[in-house]
């Protein structure tokens, strides 16, 4: 199969507006290159669904995006990646190159950890998945994966209000654990959670050094891009443009804020019905 165009967009999607977080730091780090973006608010959140039930949604938004015109797919999304990025790589890396969250951070927090205890948070379908604990396992055989589930955490930042006693007693009991384990370095595994960093930088002190996906996603989406000869020319400015399955000005008026830069129109999707599956956390 032939080549991407590289004139078409990078793809990216999450579960909601947690991913624009990831968005962000693509956009800053190249901002040569155009951004399509699709957030699954109708069916947000993730983190109690069943794995077969992720993948599934994961197939649907590809194909959405991938119809549009896409040269590299993101999915910016933890706990669908914990469910289906093999699957994923397996049906469309022939088409596009794939880029997922998980890999970078893991990656990232074993070389920083020094005493080798890492720590993570994230949702209930991405912790019980195990894809950290096989990635850091691969990234740092010696180190220990220390996982504590959150159901609450996303649904709340998602919520866009102001950081309140609810937030801050969902953190502090999800760090309690990670601070009993002394680890030296803590993995965001959602996206949602760097709008509370600051929160839990408090809670877990200043000498642990916390991970998160943007960063090192914007990284990796440059470097495959250079690899397989899709890279815009750098002079040029790039531009974004946002799906969403739920209620666009809802998305907007929250994702102005995870994104920390303006959003426009935004574009109203139909999926499929969310349909049975849900997990309890």
């Amino acid at each position: 199969m032939s080549a991407p165009d590289r004139s078409l967009p990078v793809a990216v999607f999450d579960s909601g507006v947690g991913g624009l977080t990831v968005l962000h730091e693509c956009l800053v780090s190249l901002p040569h290159e155009d951004f399509l973006y699709l957030g699954d608010t109708a069916r947000f959140p993730y983190g109690d669904r069943a794995s077969a039930q992720l993948a599934e949604f994961a197939r649907e938004l590809s194909g959405i995006l991938l119809d549009r015109g896409a040269k590299l797919l993101v999915v910016a999304c933890n706990s669908a990646t914990a469910a289906a990025l093999p699957a994923l790589r397996d049906e469309l890396e022939r088409v596009v190159p794939v880029v997922a969250v998980v890999g970078p951070e893991s990656r990232l927090a074993a070389s920083a950890t020094a005493n080798g205890k890492v720590g993570l948070i994230a949702t209930p379908a991405t912790v019980n998945s195990g894809a950290y604990a096989a990635a850091l396992a691969q990234a740092a055989p010696q180190a220990e994966l220390h996982a504590v589930a959150s159901a609450e955490l996303a649904p709340l930042i998602q919520e866009g209000g102001d950081v309140d006693h609810r937030t801050l007693a969902c953190v502090e009991g999800a760090c309690r654990p990670l601070k009993q384990a002394r680890v030296d370095t803590v993995i965001l595994g959602c996206t949602h959670y760097p709008l509370v960093r600051p929160v839990l930088q408090r809670e877990l002190g200043r000498q642990v050094t916390i991970v998160s996906s943007g960063e090192a996603i914007a990284a990796e989406v440059g470097a495959r891009l250079d690899e397989a000869g899709l890279s815009n020319d750098e002079d040029r400015r790039g531009d974004y443009r946002f799906l969403a399955t739920g209620d666009p000005d809802q998305f907007r008026r929250i994702g102005t804020r995870f994104l920390q830069l303006p959003i426009g129109e935004v574009e109203h999707v139909e999926v499929a019905t969310a349909g049975p599956g849900r997990r309890a956390a």
